[in-house]
């Protein structure tokens, strides 16, 4: 049987630099717009150059056997990942989010080629490192992360995974009306009307989650990383003669879940790591499950 020559998928997403040439045609342009606004293109042309510095040095450790392929964030919907493919996910933490729920077990090489501009939670590797990454990390001789994931389902096939939330709401973020109970705590569902509510994992713990905890008085500790746990925030709970606010928070475990009825007549929606335009229908009387995904995002580390 003939074997397959391995490949690398490179992800990465349009500069600043780019999006603006793209918008305005040309480099004078471009500036004359950011000067309106009291920005400067030659810091943007920078970012651009420290960008195409590091892809370039990522692409020059790739062996020259190897297949590649190169696709932008708004392709990944439509491209096809093999399974013994290895992934480098170039740019900001957002982007390895946003390559997760399209894979099953490849490892992801998260790389920052912009340390000033990015924290590094899920792009810890410099483009230098990749040179003794690429090769282990294809072969399963790499160190990871397995970082911990969510799915949503609302049955018949319908179903959701993200890295770091989901958010189950109303789609223009006005008041959403659904009924809640979770496995730790079932007995009847509670009738709520909030502005949404989130369930993240460890990975979301340092984004969104990581606001909303801060913000309240609560006993819910967040889950690390790699912890297969993940905690759930009702977000602005109103309480009146029809609604409830006793269950606002908690976490949720393996073989446990968060069940959620929706109430909304229209505009119900659940989306994963803030992408709205890929989300579930939430409306009247879908029911929604939020678990712990079985699969994990394989993280390479240094």
């Amino acid at each position: 049987m003939k074997t397959r020559i391995q490949r690398v998928v490179v992800v990465t997403r349009p500069t600043e630099l780019s999006l603006l040439l793209a918008r305005h045609g040309t480099r004078s342009q471009a500036e004359f717009f950011l000067s309106c606004r009291g920005q400067d293109l030659e810091e943007v042309e920078e970012r651009h150059r420290r960008f195409e510095a590091a892809l370039a040095r990522v692409m020059s450790t790739v062996p020259m056997s190897w297949r590649r392929a190169r696709i932008q964030r708004a392709d990944l919907d439509r491209f096809l990942f093999e399974p013994e493919d290895t992934v480098v996910a170039l740019g900001q933490d957002g982007l390895v989010a946003n390559v997760a729920k399209y894979l099953d077990g490849q490892p992801v090489l998260g790389v920052n080629p912009d340390p000033a501009a990015y924290d590094g939670v899920l792009v810890p590797l410099a483009p230098e490192a990749v040179a003794d990454l690429l090769v282990p990390a294809s072969r399963g001789q790499a160190s990871t992360e397995s970082r911990t994931m969510v799915a949503a389902s609302t049955g018949g096939g319908r179903e959701l995974v993200a890295l770091n939330e989901i958010f189950v709401g109303h789609r223009s973020h006005q008041s959403a009306r659904y009924r809640l109970g979770d496995t730790p705590h079932r007995g009847p569902l509670e009738r709520q009307s909030s502005s949404g509510l989130v369930v993240a994992s460890g990975s979301g713990a340092t984004g969104w989650a990581r606001s909303i905890h801060r913000r309240r008085k609560t006993d819910v500790v967040l889950p690390g990383p790699t912890e297969r746990r993940l905690a759930f925030f009702v977000r602005e709970a109103f309480p009146s003669v029809a609604t409830g606010t006793s269950r606002t928070d908690g976490s949720l475990g393996p073989d446990q879940d968060l069940e959620v009825i929706s109430e909304m007549n229209d505009g119900g929606v659940v989306f994963g790591d803030g992408i709205e335009g890929d989300f579930l229908r939430f409306d009247w009387g879908t029911r929604l499950q939020v678990t712990i995904a079985p699969k994990t995002l394989e993280l390479v580390r240094a």
